[in-house]
């Protein structure tokens, strides 16, 4: 091997160096493999490529950092020294770039939303428009649906966050929930129907005829097992519908329902609220995500304001 003569260059306030991050990535891999071949592998370069950038990386400190002798490679002195460097470098720039694209994801991306469509109903319409007013680049992809659709949509990487109902149909380890709030469920009826008091019992519901969510709802199961808890099978006038359908046929005179507290504040004129008597149905919201992978930045952000509205 020709004696490489390598003289480091003097410090002067103006000087700058050549020194490059593909180099100090080329030089942890061969500290770690003690492999030029191995290491050349392992970050998809030649080892042609590998061993140049190595040697230009040398010539730029002016000092060898590898010693070569009979193919076993070991650090220098000097390669010792530049090994911890290097590895905090190269971790602090990989910082930096994650941390730039996620502010970068505040100004445009996307996040997939699930959520019961009583949450899209009521919860969440006050606290989207404040996020995009925030960051009105962001699009926001929701997708309704009960708990168990949801819960099986997250698991498959489809959404990013979703609001569900506690507890879940089959608990999964590899959820992440935070409780948001427990709501009161309340008795909605047609003005015009046949007053129910001041507070209804689940019991009173009986011989009423009610309008009734699809299979799948997390309202619908909770109505049906508190009234089988009372010893009675509801009875239903129509049955199938979404939340926007249901209160319209409870407009329309064809039965009562139960709905949760804000989606009947949130109904306008057209509707009767009588809340229940204690021991009242109550409901929680939770917002879930998967617990192996983080959340984008921007998914994040909107589950701070969700958190904290």
């Amino acid at each position: 091997m020709d004696q490489l003569i390598s003289i480091a260059p003097a410090y002067h306030p103006t000087y700058r160096s050549d020194m490059q991050f593909q180099q100090l990535h080329y030089f942890v891999a061969v500290a770690e493999t003690r492999h030029f071949t191995r290491a050349a592998e392992e970050v998809h370069v030649s080892q042609p490529s590998l061993s140049q950038q190595i040697r230009s990386l040398e010539n730029e400190l002016g000092a060898e950092l590898f010693s070569r002798a009979r193919g076993n490679i070991t650090l220098t002195d000097a390669g010792e020294t530049l090994l911890p460097l290097a590895r905090r470098i190269l971790a602090d720039a990989d910082t930096a770039r994650i941390e730039v694209q996620e502010l970068a994801q505040l100004r445009r991306g996307r996040i997939r939303l699930g959520a019961t469509p009583s949450v899209c109903t009521g919860l969440l319409p006050d606290v989207l428009r404040a996020f995009h007013d925030r960051h009105p680049g962001i699009q926001l992809l929701i997708e309704e649906g009960g708990s168990h659709d949801l819960v099986r949509e997250l698991a498959r990487g489809a959404l990013d966050l979703a609001l569900v109902v506690l507890p879940l149909p089959s608990p999964s380890p590899a959820l992440t929930t935070v409780e948001l709030l427990r709501e009161d469920l309340v008795v909605v009826s047609a003005p015009t129907a046949r007053g129910l008091g001041r507070t209804v019992r689940i019991a009173d519901l009986q011989g009423e005829r009610l309008v009734m969510f699809r299979h799948g709802y997390d309202l619908r199961e909770l109505t049906v097992a508190a009234c089988r808890a009372e010893g009675f099978e509801p009875e239903f006038a129509v049955e199938g519908g979404e939340m926007d359908a249901v209160l319209g046929f409870v407009r329309a005179g064809l039965g009562v329902a139960v709905v949760p507290r804000m989606v009947a504040e949130r109904a306008g004129s057209g509707l009767r609220m009588t809340p229940l008597a204690r021991p009242s149905l109550h409901r929680t919201i939770a917002l879930a995500h998967r617990s192996d992978v983080a959340p984008p930045r921007a998914a994040r952000e909107l589950q701070r304001m969700l958190v904290e509205r």
